[in-house]
Order: structure tokens, then C-alpha cells, then sequence
């Protein structure tokens, strides 16, 4: 960067070399050429100290000081070359003709004081005080001055300096985005990496704290990840401490939310291995794609599953395998013997404290040692698997090779433990993080058929916690859960409807938006894409769902109606024969809703009223009876 700021100098001391020429050889006002002399030959001395400490100016205000200086210097070059000349001077000065040489030897001063400020905050120098007040060019933009400064200091302070340099960039961009813009477009992104991987503790917090809010729109992520974000924060979420990592894994959530293009640049750097590792210490262990492969190699899989049929053999609740969507009745139980098994196998090639070790550490590729990870307070630790599950979550959205890398994992595990047993904030993000994955394999049926197989105890144990918080229903995980299961609807077997009864129940809930999602729910198992759709519609009927989706078609806000009635249509295509539907005059409803201008006119949803009339027509009277009788005349 030095030579690039002697380049930049260059132009302005030869400019201010010929203003000082010019001057002393002025013939006119001579009194105010020799003060336009005296202050240019000041400012080029500060001008070739700063090119001689080139290597330590700052560039980005060095340009934007330098730039107004030559337009400075260009004017009085102009004026003391017409100064010599007396001829001249009639057609040059028609009013005051003092007055523009003391104007242009005011903007020199400032251009002084510009410099010397640049000098002050480029060499760090402060005294222990403000850096010397804000420069001239500053005075209709001070923020700009702070945010020089504050970089300046990240670029050569102490340790101290610099954290709080960038404290102070955090509570900026915290406060403005156009703050957050002019900080990365005034170069403080790379000092503020170069803090996160070489600082100290409250300094290396800060630095990404700044960085994940500065990543709020796709320009600015990218600018990060060209000038190494990845890399960076990768190595943290390696080898940082916890307090740090926890930071840097919410700094990766931001990017990865505000800018999705950058999220297999991250998978690329290990990154959802490592926020894996973060996530299962002391929740579970990782899968064996994680591990270092003992001699005997054991597949966890293998073990839980052995371990869940003994549970279940020994309650003597079912003779037949669990099926995905029935409750294991011991979940703690199955994860314990499966870790307690897992150890076992290990134990005949390494000693306790090598798999103590390994389980901490090399499961993860995190490089710190156990010790100091099991020292960490509990609030560090949980909030460590908070911005873990937070991470994941966004990494995961709509990105199909990074949930194949998730659920080759044991995060799903991890997840169906922290459901049960996290803090609020691990609870909720973990349910997002579960909810975008199965979004992603809804759509991916290679996926959907890896991850949640009828054979998976991690699936059946994320399914049993999503289902506890459905059925109590007054939870902020309520909506999450609930599309959640609706995006594995196609994984359930027609005798798994454990799940039907809960999400009707929620047909009724005060809150339109948990019954709009619970309608869209259950229409992904009633629809006709679903194989076993008959199955579902008649076991939404038997939970009563007729009556409360008719209730809402009529009574529910606009938001709630067209969910509810495509879910009804769909019921009644198939299941038209359905004595229920007939008492609970589902055909009249149709028939009203057909006529309604605002529902009729849904391009999506007149097709399937046109078809579940027709369907209901063979089976069900028209006549309209009691309660809905009022409706069809309105």
C-alpha cells in the first residue's frame, strides 16, 4: 500500500511547489501571496512527511483528503500565477481582491489540518486523548471521521485500543446501515478479521460481532467472503475459545441468512462439521464420519438402533419395530446405551482418557482440549449450541448437499435432545434448523428417503419431541414444529396418526396463523401427491377435523379460509362416502364456497371445489340442513 500512497501524493507536493513559486514571485497583493507562500510551504512539508511514512498512512481518507486538496491547490496555483501580472489584474478582481487570496488561504489551513490529523491518526499517535478533534474535511460528515479513526486505530493500536475500536464499529453498525456501509467501504472489514483471528478474547467477541452485522445485504457478504471471512472464521470455530466461537458461529448464521450464495463457500471450509461438533458436545456423539475409525469399527446406527429395541423390549410396549412417528418411550435411555455402547467398542484399543479426548475433541476437528471445553461455564456452553443450531439453520435453507451433510451427522439426534431438554434459544433454533431441513427434503425425495427413513431412531426421536410441542400447544416452537411435520408427511406410514389428532385439535386454536399452518399441514397428508392419502383424510375425519375446518371456512379470517377449504376439498375427493361428512353437510359447504366471489375466483382452489363436488354429488343429498342453512343465503 506505500507505493500506491506515494503515487498519490505525488501530484499535490509538485502542486504545492509551484503555488509557493508562483506566490513569491507575485507583482499584486503581495502581503496576502506571502501568507498564501507561507501556509503552502507548510503543507508541503507535511505532505513529503506523510509520502516518506507512506507504509503507515491509512489510504481510504489519505484519497479523500488528497482529492479535496488538489482542487485546493489548483485554485490558488491559478490565483498567484494571475497575481504576477498587473494587466491582468483589472479583468481578475472586480470587487474585492484581498478577499480570494485570504479565501484560498483558508482552504489551504484546512488542508493542513486535514494532514496533520491523517498523520496523527495513521501513526496512532493520541496521547492517550481524542485523536486531535475532527479534521476540517469532516466538519459535514463527522461520522466518516470516527470510522477513519476507529479503523486507523484497528490497523495500529495496542490490544486494548483495538477492542475497543471495534466495540465502537459494532454500536455503529448497530445503529445505522448506511454506518455499516461506510465502514466496509472505508476498509474496515480486513482489520476486523485480522482482529477476530489474532486477537484476544473481548476484542476477538467484538470483531465478529461487527462482522456479522455488517453482513446485512448480498454485496457486503460477498465483499467479506472475498477478502477471506471463510477461512477466518472457520479457523475460530476450530480453534477459538468458546466465548469467541459462540460470536463466530452467530456472525455465520448472518452471512449465511443475508447472503445464501455464500453458503457452500462455508461447507467448503469444514464449517458445518466443526458447528456439528459444537453442537453435540455433551449432547451426543458424532456419527462416525467425524471420528477417527477405531480398529472395530462400529456403526452408531447400528448401536442405537439395537439399543432402542432393547428399550422396547424391555417395557414390553410392542413387539414390532418402532415405526417412524411412534414415541419411543425412553429417548434418554436409547441415547445413553447408544454412547455407552459406542465407548465400549472403543475401549479394547484406547485408554479412558484417549476417548474422553477424542469424544471432546477429534469427533469435531475442534483442536482445543478437553479440559478447557469441559471448564466452560453452562451458559457459555449453551449459548455455544444456541448460535451452533442458529448456524445450521441457515446454512440449511434450501441447500440440499449441506442437509445430506447434516443428517449424515448425528445433529438430528442432537436436535431431538436439545427440543427436549435445551435452553429456550437452543430449543427454537434447533426447531428452525429441523424445519429447514426437512423443507429441503420435502422437495429432494433422495434426501427425504436417507435422512427420514421409517427406520431411523434419530428421525422417530426429532418426530417424538416435535409432536410433545404440538400436542401442548403453547409453545414458540408451535409454528415451526408444525410445518415440520407437515414436510414429512410423505415419510408416514398409514397407521402412524399419532400426529392427525394434535394438528386438527390446532383447527380450533384462537391464533388464525397456527390454523392456517396446521390447515397446510394436513393437507400435505391429504393431498393426492401423497400415496397414502385416503388413509390420512379418513383419519382427519375420525379426529373430527370436518367440523373445524368448516368452522373456519365460515367464521375463520381471510388469511385462514382458502387453506381450510382446499383442505377440505381434498378430504372430501377422497373419502366422499364418509358418513361424517355428510352429517356435517360438507357438500352445502362446498357449494356455498363455490358461489363466494373471493374464494371462487383461486385459480388453485376452483379445480378442487369443481372435483369434490362432483365426488360428494354421488354420495351426499344437497338439502341443507340446520346449522349451515342461514349460510346459502347470503
Amino acid at each position: 500500500m506505500g507505493d500506491i500512497v506515494k503515487q498519490i501524493l505525488a501530484k499535490p507536493i509538485q502542486l504545492a511547489d509551484q503555488v509557493t513559486k508562483a506566490a513569491d514571485e507575485a507583482s499584486s497583493f503581495k502581503q496576502e501571496c506571502g501568507e498564501l507562500k507561507s501556509k503552502t510551504d507548510k503543507l508541503a512539508a507535511l505532505l513529503r512527511q506523510a509520502a516518506r511514512a507512506s507504509s503507515d498512512l491509512y489510504e481510504r481518507p489519505t484519497r479523500r483528503i488528497i482529492e479535496e486538496m488538489e482542487h485546493v491547490l489548483d485554485k490558488a496555483l491559478a490565483l498567484a500565477l494571475k497575481c504576477r501580472g498587473n494587466a491582468l489584474m483589472k479583468r481578475v478582481f472586480t470587487l474585492n481582491p484581498g478577499a480570494a487570496v485570504r479565501k484560498v488561504c483558508s482552504h489551504v489551513e484546512n488542508s493542513i489540518g486535514d494532514v496533520s490529523w491523517l498523520l496523527r491518526v495513521s501513526a496512532g499517535d493520541n496521547g492517550g486523548e481524542y485523536l486531535g478533534g475532527l479534521p476540517p474535511i469532516a466538519a459535514n460528515d463527522p461520522i466518516l471521521c470516527f470510522i477513519w479513526e476507529q479503523i486507523a486505530v484497528l490497523h495500529k493500536g495496542s490490544v486494548e485500543e483495538r477492542s475497543e475500536a471495534a466495540a465502537s464499529l459494532v454500536s455503529l453498525a448497530s445503529d445505522s446501515e448506511r454506518y455499516g456501509k461506510l465502514i466496509i467501504e472505508e476498509g474496515g472489514v480486513g482489520p476486523l478479521l485480522k482482529l477476530v483471528k489474532e486477537g484476544k478474547g473481548e476484542g476477538q467477541e467484538n470483531a465478529a460481532r461487527a462482522i456479522g452485522l455488517l453482513g446485512r445485504d448480498p454485496e457486503s457478504v460477498e465483499h467479506m467472503i472475498h477478502v477471506g471471512a471463510c477461512s477466518v472464521l472457520a479457523k475460530i470455530l476450530k480453534e477459538g475459545p468458546m466465548k469467541v466461537q459462540a460470536v463466530v458461529a452467530w456472525a455465520v448464521s448472518e452471512l449465511a441468512a443475508n447472503y445464501p450464495k455464500c453458503q457452500d463457500l462455508f461447507a467448503q471450509h469444514n464449517i458445518i462439521r466443526l458447528l456439528v461438533g459444537h453442537l453435540a458436545f455433551e449432547t451426543v456423539e458424532e456419527h462416525s464420519k467425524y471420528t477417527i475409525v477405531s480398529t472395530k469399527p462400529t456403526s452408531i446406527h447400528a448401536l442405537v438402533i439395537a439399543s432402542s429395541n432393547n428399550v422396547h423390549r424391555d417395557n414390553h410396549t410392542d413387539q414390532n419395530p418402532t415405526r417412524l412417528g411412534e414415541r419411543p418411550r425412553n429417548l434418554h435411555r436409547v441415547i445413553t446405551s447408544t454412547i455407552a455402547m459406542h465407548a465400549a467398542t472403543k475401549q479394547g484399543n484406547e485408554s479412558n482418557e484417549q476417548v474422553n479426548h477424542q469424544r471432546n475433541n477429534s469427533h469435531s476437528g475442534i483442536n482445543l482440549k478437553g479440559r478447557d471445553r469441559d471448564l466452560e461455564d453452562p451458559g457459555t456452553k449453551a449459548k455455544m449450541k444456541e448460535m451452533a443450531a442458529r448456524a445450521l439453520w441457515h446454512l440449511a435453507k434450501g441447500n440440499s448437499s449441506i442437509c445430506r451433510s447434516i443428517t449424515e451427522s448425528r445433529a438430528l439426534l442432537c436436535f431431538a435432545v436439545l427440543l427436549e431438554k435445551g435452553t429456550d434459544g437452543v430449543q427454537y433454533n434447533s426447531a428452525m434448523a429441523v424445519m429447514e431441513i426437512t423443507a429441503v427434503a420435502e422437495m429432494d425425495a433422495e434426501l427425504r428417503k436417507s435422512a427420514f427413513k421409517p427406520n431411523s431412531p434419530a428421525c422417530k426421536a426429532v418426530v417424538d419431541q416435535v409432536v410433545k410441542i404440538i400436542e401442548k400447544g403453547d409453545s414458540e416452537l408451535l409454528i415451526g414444529c408444525i410445518k415440520m411435520i407437515g414436510n414429512l408427511a410423505r415419510t408416514f406410514k398409514a397407521t402412524e396418526t399419532r400426529m392427525i389428532g394434535p394438528l386438527v385439535k390446532l383447527l380450533d386454536e384462537r391464533e388464525a396463523e397456527v390454523s392456517r399452518e396446521a390447515s397446510i399441514a394436513l393437507t400435505k397428508f391429504a393431498c393426492t401427491e401423497n400415496y397414502l392419502h385416503v388413509d390420512h383424510s379418513k383419519a382427519i375425519i375420525s379426529a373430527g377435523g370436518a367440523k373445524h375446518l368448516i368452522q373456519l371456512v365460515y367464521f375463520g379470517e381471510e388469511m385462514v379460509k382458502i387453506p381450510a377449504l382446499v383442505l377440505l376439498s381434498y378430504i372430501a375427493m377422497h373419502v366422499p362416502d364418509s358418513e361424517q361428512l355428510a352429517q356435517a353437510e360438507v357438500l352445502q359447504v362446498i357449494e356455498w364456497a363455490s358461489k363466494h366471489s373471493s374464494i371462487a375466483h383461486d385459480q388453485t382452489l376452483e379445480p378442487l371445489l369443481l372435483e369434490s363436488k362432483s365426488r360428494l354429488e354421488l354420495y351426499q343429498s344437497r338439502a341443507p340442513r340446520g346449522f349451515h342453512k342461514l349460510h346459502f343465503h347470503q
